[in-house]
């Protein structure tokens, strides 16, 4: 049985990621980690007590979304855990793939234009993490 590590944003393109997540882990067998990250990068020159208030937000978001995809694979009798961290995506997902040794990573198919990664950055990413970690990631 292996594990497999799902990052996730909430919207609809991360539905569509965490559905063949949680259909890839019950065909394999395997168990399902969904991971979200607070990446405030982007607000990098605001006021700090600003992003402190955009940070809590962020992460309380991320605590539901993480419960709401919990219950989903649960349902469909996959069991699951859920993990959230602070920082760089890309960072932050190789890492937590090595400390649950992850046997896989899923990354989600970017929308047109409405994705911080281009599919053609994001198989960059995919070969990095499988380069850094040793784990196979693929892109749904």
């Amino acid at each position: 049985m292996g594990l497999i590590l799902c990052a996730t944003r909430g919207g609809e393109a991360s539905l569509r990621t965490q559905n063949a997540a949680i259909s890839l882990a019950k065909e394999r067998g395997d168990e399902l980690a969904f991971l979200y990250i607070v990446d405030l990068e982007f607000l990098n020159k605001t006021a700090a007590p600003i992003m402190v208030d955009v940070e809590n937000e962020l992460a309380e978001l991320g605590n539901f979304l993480l419960i709401v995809a919990k219950e989903r694979a649960n349902e469909e009798g996959v069991k699951t855990q859920t993990l959230s961290r602070k920082g760089n995506v890309r960072e932050e997902i190789k890492k937590a793939a090595v400390e649950i040794n992850a046997t896989l990573v899923v990354l989600g198919r970017p929308e047109e234009g409405s994705s911080a990664f281009q599919l053609s950055n994001l198989h960059t990413f995919a070969d990095e993490i499988k380069d850094e970690t040793g784990v196979e990631a693929h892109i749904i």
